[in-house]
Formats: structure tokens, sequence, C-alpha cells
């Protein structure tokens, strides 16, 4: 059971309030207003608030005129590109095949999943979420967010802490961009029109002998008590971007491309 109370104290909603308000928000620069949100719909998981579905309405205050203002609100999430370089002299990226029901299709897709808590603890939810979907362990120093190298006119921000402050002129710029991004990054946008999902997208990239390729393919991995059937699936990279219509897949390689070519990440 769940009353509005719930909703608008719910994370979901406080993010989004605090979007509304930035600097860079709808409401920043006075022009427009927001007169009144009605709560249309929750989703629970579990004790907590997993989806939330609600009316704005945001009036312009020159013209009068509502701006569309569906939201369905899911927060922040995580994506990983795993590229396994085998000693066989092939790059593999590893997907997962899922149903996935909103689309009636069965989606081969990165590894990606929810933050399922108010700690902001992207790295951590994209290492658990791989050992869950795929079975493997990652490192969580040798994770890179590939979304952090936008540029802050996107709205992304890095707030370094001031341990990170106090190491910064001893480190590369590459290096220290990696470690900056890995504890402060924020998301980029993939349904904006109706959504409000800030996606993160990790690169990860590791050495392996060609046994492991083939244990990887076809295994069968996920929480069934969730609902999670997946299987694995590996790609040769330099096949990847016409694989798959996942929007996290193609955006991944054009961050990936892009950070090469001008060198915030070394080639594969």
């Amino acid at each position: 059971m769940f009353c509005c109370r719930n909703a608008i104290d719910s994370s979901l909603f406080k993010n989004w309030l605090r979007n509304l308000e930035s600097e860079t928000g709808i409401l920043a620069d006075g022009t427009m207003t927001l007169k009144e949100v009605i709560i249309q719909g929750v989703d629970m998981f579990g004790e907590r608030i997993g989806f939330l579905k609600f009316k704005a309405d945001i009036l312009d205050k020159e013209s009068g005129h509502k701006v569309p203002g569906i939201v369905f609100a899911r927060g922040p999430a995580v994506a990983v590109l795993i590229l396994l370089e085998s000693d066989d002299g092939e790059t593999y990226a590893v997907l997962t095949e899922q149903v996935r029901v909103p689309t009636g299709k069965v989606v081969l897709e990165l590894p990606a999943g929810m933050l399922d808590d108010d700690e902001g603890d992207f790295v951590g939810t994209a290492v658990r979420e791989v050992e869950e979907e795929i079975g493997i362990k990652l490192k969580k120093e040798d994770m890179v967010d590939l979304t952090a190298f936008l540029d802050p006119s996107t709205g992304h921000r890095i707030f370094p802490s001031p341990v990170i402050k106090a190491i910064f002129s001893s480190m590369s710029y590459n290096v220290c961009v990696i470690w900056l991004v890995v504890a402060f990054s924020l998301g980029v946008y993939l349904a904006q029109g109706g959504c409000d999902e800030e996606m993160s997208v990790f690169l990860y990239r590791l050495q392996v002998e060609q046994e492991t390729i083939r244990q990887l393919q076809g295994k069968e991995t996920g929480l069934r008590e969730h609902g999670e059937f997946i299987k694995v699936r590996l790609v040769p990279y330099r096949e990847l971007w016409r694989k798959t219509a996942d929007a996290k897949v193609l955006m991944s390689i054009g961050l990936y491309e892009m950070a090469q070519r001008v060198g915030l990440v070394p080639r594969h």
C-alpha cells in the first residue's frame, strides 16, 4: 500500500526535483514555474518504490502555456562495455540476451542495472550487475566511466573530493580523470521525452584465454527469483556496431571510439 506522501518522499521524486531546481534545470532562469504534480502510479520493489509515474504542470510564465510533463521516473542506472582481449588476437564484447517484455522481444544488450539504493554507488552497482548477469567479477579500480568524458555543458558534473584534489598534481591527466569519474560521475539520458533515467556507461578491458571465451559463450545466468533468464553472448568487437539495436551498445561504441581517438583511453 502506498500514498502520495510515500511517492514525494522517495529518492526518485527528490532527484527529479533536484534536477528541476539545479542551475541548469527548467526552473533556473525563472521563466517557468511548477504549478502542480499529480501522482499517477507507483510500482513497489519490495518495500521501496522502484518506478514512479506522475504528471507535472509546468507553465511558461510569459505565454501561460504548459510544457509537456508526463514523467516515468526510474532513476539512475549503469551499463558496462566489457571487452575481452583473447590470446587468439580477437577482442570480444560481452552481451546479455534476455526477454524484454516492453519490446515484446528477446534483446541482445550490454549488462546493465538500476541503482537500488540512495548511496549513488555507480561503480559498485556496475560490478554487482556484471557478476549477477555474466558471472564474472570485475575490479573496481579498473573501471573507466566513459560518460564522464562528456563536456560540462551537457550538465554532466564531476565533484572531486579533497583527497583526489590533493593527489591531482602527482598523476597524469588521463589517470586522474579515470579516478575522478569512478567516484563522482553522473549519466546520460536515453529517453528524455518521457523518462528521467540517467545512465553511466563504464568500460572494462581484460585479457583472457580462448578457453574463457568458450566457457562464457551461451552461459545461462541471472537471478531466477527476480525473473532474470539470461544467456551470455560474446560478439567480436569489430562486428558489434551492427549486431544489436540496443542504444546502450551503440552509445558505448561511440564514447569508447572517440575517447580512444583523443587519447583519453589507450587503444586496444
